[in-house]
Parts: structure tokens; C-alpha cells; sequence
């Protein structure tokens, strides 16, 4: 990897002997091939610094100063810039300042009266260690950049897989509709009347609605393995063919789960005929013991089925719906998805049925709108 220049040769000279400033320009210009400029206190050297500080690699600074000492100087510069590299000079008697000021992130320290060949090697060394620093910020910027490159083509690749995901289930479920006719857009609404009731319980976790999502819709792909006969017989099942379709949901599990994405939404198709006082089948489950994607479902099928016209019936009213759910709260269905089912006049879930069966009846899977 290639990187711009990033040891620029000009150094912030500070002190507030003349003599010890000039000397100090003087040998760096002529030996060490730095461009040098000066200022007489911490102030200055501040003023200077905030308009060089692109092109300074290194700042000197005393520490004895008037109006602001090198320590204070050392503060400012480091909050400006943290990777400011600082050497302090500090006279022979205060050398517990020089440490001082290398626990608050100075580079080093070289005492006065100091030999001009080793202030040379400390200025080359500080100037080394600066390009170090700089070269490091511009690696830790580029791995960055290439991070959130990475990720935005992980993120494509995802959403390209999410897409191709739906796609599946759209084949799958249009699949079974294909074959019972009866209740076609059946799994598209009821998964739409599962999230209108999770949103009511308050539930906003992105993978449980997906799982709720996927288990809803998914509920009935059990019947893809019940014959013709008794799936479209128009006439009361008796016993053995009762037997035969209550298998579905054992016959839907088995289908999704091995597919790794779809194990939470496979407990659903599992358990969705499962009652709350454990009446229902395949396992006889109750209570809480059912999961609750399961029992959120219960009411959202309710709703759905009593609503829609069937063969033998005209579609009920909502208020029928409401007499339902009351009558068998505690028994077929949970009390908590009762109570989130009422939190709503019965005129907007009207108006909810509406907007669902109207875009179930014109959208594809992939761009039904959810209330979430």
C-alpha cells in the first residue's frame, strides 16, 4: 500500500531565550536539513501551531515560560491534536518537570546545556517516531473505508439473498393455494392480522417479527402432503379423513425444519391448531407452553376465518369476531392476544381487513406492506 508523504520537515522551535532558539534553528537547518520556525512562549507557539499544524512534524518546547509554560503548552497542543509529537527541553535542575510532562504524552526530554550532535539524533528520532504515528492514522483510515466497503457489499449480498428467501415462500405458499382454492389469500391475510396483533402486544424485535412473519404465512404448508380428496371435499370430513388432515401441521414442521432460518417460524406451523386449556393438536400443548407466535396466530386465524366468505357461509362480522374471542378466551384462546385484539375499536379493525384483502388481492408476497 502506498502512502503520501507524511514526514513534513518543519519544527515548531519554543523558547523564551533567544540565544537557545537561534542556536537550535541554526544547527537543524545546517545539518539536519529542517525547516525551522520559532516562537518565545507558549501562546505564540499555540497561534503558530494551529495554522502549521498540517506541515509541523515535531514541536521543542521549554518548560520554564512566561505567560504559557510548555506543560500548559503541551495540553493545548495534544487536545488539538493527539498525535502531535512533543520534546520538551528542560534545564538540568528541573528534570522531575521533564518527566512530568512524559506523563501527560510528551515524545522525550533533553536537558539544557545539551550537545548539538545528540539534540540531532533526538530530532530525528521524534521526526521518525511522528511519521510512524501519521502513517498508522492513515492505515487505521484506510481499513476503515475498506470495512464499510466490505460491509455494503456483504449488505447487498444479504438483502439480494432476503429477496431470493421471499421468493421461495411466495412459490411455496401460492403453491398450496393453487390446491385449496377455498381459502386462497388465506396465509397472505393471516400473517397480516399476526403482525397488527404483535404490534398491540408491544412486541418490536426485528426477529421475532420475522419469525412471526414466516410462521404465519407458512402455517397451512402441511396440506401440500394431504390428498386432493379430502383437502377439496366439499362435504364434512368424517373420522379417518379427519385423522388424515390433522396431521398437517406435524406434515408443515417436518417440511422447514431443517431449514436453518425457518426453525423458530417451523415451531409455529407445529403448534398453531394447539388450544390454550390443550384441547388442540397435534401435541395437546396449554398455556404458555405453546409458543407464543402460536397463540398470537389462534386469534389472527380467527379473525380471518370468521371474516371471509367460505362456501358454506357468508363472511361474519367483526362483532361476531369479538363475541368469539370472549366466549372462548381462557379456553381456546390466550388472554393477553384477546386483550391486544380489543385494544382497537372494531371499526378500525374493519378498516384493517379492508386495506389487507386489497392488497392481498393486487401485491405479490414480496411487497405487502405489514402495519410495522
Amino acid at each position: 500500500m502506498n502512502f503520501p508523504e507524511t514526514s513534513p520537515n518543519l519544527i515548531l522551535v519554543v523558547d523564551d531565550e533567544i540565544n537557545i532558539r537561534e542556536l537550535i534553528k541554526e544547527f537543524l537547518e545546517e545539518e539536519g536539513n529542517f525547516q525551522i520556525i520559532t516562537a518565545s512562549n507558549g501562546r505564540e507557539a499555540l497561534e503558530l501551531f494551529q495554522k502549521h499544524s498540517r506541515e509541523i512534524a515535531i514541536i521543542m518546547s521549554d518548560i520554564k515560560m512566561p505567560l504559557m509554560d510548555g506543560l500548559e503548552l503541551l495540553r493545548e497542543l495534544r487536545a488539538i491534536e493527539p498525535e502531535a509529537v512533543v520534546v520538551m527541553i528542560s534545564a538540568l535542575t528541573d528534570i522531575q518537570s521533564a518527566i512530568n510532562a512524559m506523563d501527560r504524552g510528551a515524545y522525550s526530554y533533553i536537558t539544557k546545556p545539551f550537545k548539538v550532535s545528540e539534540l540531532l539524533i533526538m530530532v530525528r528520532r521524534a521526526v521518525e517516531k511522528r511519521k510512524l504515528l501519521l502513517e498508522n492514522k492513515m492505515y487505521q483510515k484506510h481499513l476503515e473505508e475498506l470495512v464499510a466497503e466490505r460491509t455494503l457489499e456483504v449488505r447487498k449480498a444479504y438483502q439480494e439473498l432476503d429477496k431470493t428467501y421471499h421468493s421461495t415462500l411466495t412459490a411455496l405458499v401460492n403453491a398450496l393455494d393453487s390446491r385449496d382454492t377455498e381459502t386462497e389469500g388465506h396465509s397472505h391475510r393471516v400473517m397480516s392480522y399476526t403482525l397488527f396483533l404483535a404490534e398491540l402486544m408491544g412486541i418490536t424485535d426485528f426477529k421475532v417479527l420475522d419469525t412471526l412473519k414466516t410462521g404465519a404465512l407458512l402455517h397451512d404448508i402441511g396440506k401440500i402432503g394431504i390428498p386432493d380428496a379430502i383437502l377439496r371435499k366439499p362435504a364434512k370430513l368424517d373420522n379417518d379423513e379427519w385423522l388424515i388432515m390433522k396431521q398437517h401441521p406435524v406434515l408443515g414442521y417436518k417440511i422447514i425444519q431443517g431449514i436453518e432460518k425457518l426453525e423458530n417460524a417451523a415451531l409455529i406451523v407445529l403448534n398453531h391448531q394447539e388450544r390454550f386449556n390443550g384441547t388442540g393438536y397435534p401435541n395437546g400443548l396449554k398455556g404458555e407452553n405453546i409458543p407464543l407466535g402460536a397463540r398470537i396466530f389462534a386469534v389472527a386465524d380467527t379473525v380471518d376465518a370468521m371474516t371471509s366468505d367460505r362456501p358454506y357461509r357468508k363472511a361474519l362480522s367483526f362483532e361476531n369476531v369479538a363475541d368469539e374471542l370472549l366466549k372462548y378466551k381462557g379456553e381456546q384462546f390466550d388472554p393477553v392476544v384477546v386483550d391486544a385484539f380489543f385494544q382497537k375499536p372494531l371499526e378500525e379493525w374493519k378498516r384493517y381487513k379492508e386495506m389487507t384483502v386489497a392488497e392481498v388481492s393486487r401485491e405479490p408476497l414480496s411487497s405487502l406492506k405489514t402495519p410495522l
